[in-house]
């Protein structure tokens, strides 16, 4: 029995190693396949069977995005609403997170219930279209990135939950000692909600920095507003138009030069991920342990 036990504990080691390795190539072969794809030869490219490692080495796609100076305004504005919004959807969404959490709030659950309905009942893209830009007249401007998304039922949701599993004796001590609810709110229960905030703050810059529709209802007549990944995929539009012409034509082909639809999308997909890949690091600690103590009590 003994032995047996002892050949259980090895051998679950073992196979658990090799699992998580396959697991982790899996996951990461078509990371690295994309990153090859957007350091080759564009030509070559088309070819295709390009595995882990460039098979003619090219930075011409690099150069041809970011060659374009309309990409650094883009990048910054993606950079600075993904910043602004971040910030303030924790502010406001945590706050009345907070207040919702508060058992002696009398209407929390009235409130509560017509806020998840929200999740569940959408008047759809015609209405939200008109709402923001012929009623909050929010067309054209840098305002539409930031108030329609300051605040999120789901993100709300979760941080109420992870408050409420907080000890009770921590606020109500707090109370007793003179503190209102502001105070009460900003100096015990805020810095105890690092790790939820955490989550959200990457759910938020997430989902920000990747938004392009946004741009297309209504800042795509306003270049200057462009986001990062609206800009992007009008070039990834414009190289496809290029390529189809090349077909045709022998100089159009000259134009495209060393870059192709694949290569160039590729690329498009490092530029975009970089960012977020940088950030993660800085928030994975917090990840995890926001998500299952936000789960934990309702």
């Amino acid at each position: 029995m003994t032995s047996n036990k002892i050949k259980h504990d090895r051998v679950f080691p073992v196979i658990n190693t090799i699992f998580l390795i396959l697991l982790m190539f899996v996951t990461l072969y078509p990371v690295l396949n994309t990153v090859a794809y957007s350091f080759n030869d564009g030509t070559d490219a088309l070819r295709g069977n390009i595995g882990l490692w460039p098979r003619v080495f090219s930075l011409e796609s690099y150069r041809s995005i970011l060659a374009d100076k309309a990409v650094y305004q883009a990048g910054w504005i993606s950079a600075s609403k993904t910043v602004i919004i971040t910030l303030l959807n924790l502010f406001w969404t945590s706050m009345l997170a907070y207040a919702l959490s508060r058992k002696e709030f009398v209407l929390r659950k009235f409130i509560t219930v017509v806020m998840v309905l929200t999740m569940y009942v959408n008047a759809g893209l015609i209405p939200n279209y008109l709402l923001i830009s012929r009623t909050l007249h929010l067309s054209n401007s840098y305002l539409v990135y930031i108030i329609p998304t300051m605040y999120s039922c789901f993100n709300m949701i979760v941080i109420r939950t992870y408050i409420s599993g907080l000890p009770d004796a921590l606020v109500e001590s707090a109370r007793i000692d003179g503190a209102g609810d502001i105070r009460v709110f900003w100096q015990i229960i805020f810095p105890l909600c690092k790790p939820v905030l955490a989550t959200v703050a990457l759910f938020v810059a997430v989902g920000s920095w990747n938004s392009w529709f946004d741009t297309y209802l209504y800042n795509g007549g306003k270049k200057e507003l462009y986001s990062l990944q609206y800009l992007l995929k009008m070039k990834l539009a414009t190289t496809q138009a290029s390529a189809n012409a090349a077909k045709a034509t022998a100089d159009a082909l000259k134009a495209v030069g060393q870059t192709t639809p694949i290569t160039i999308r590729c690329a498009i997909t490092v530029i975009a991920t970089v960012p977020i890949l940088v950030v993660y690091p800085f928030l994975q600690k917090y990840f995890v342990t926001g998500i299952a103590l936000g789960s934990v009590k309702e």
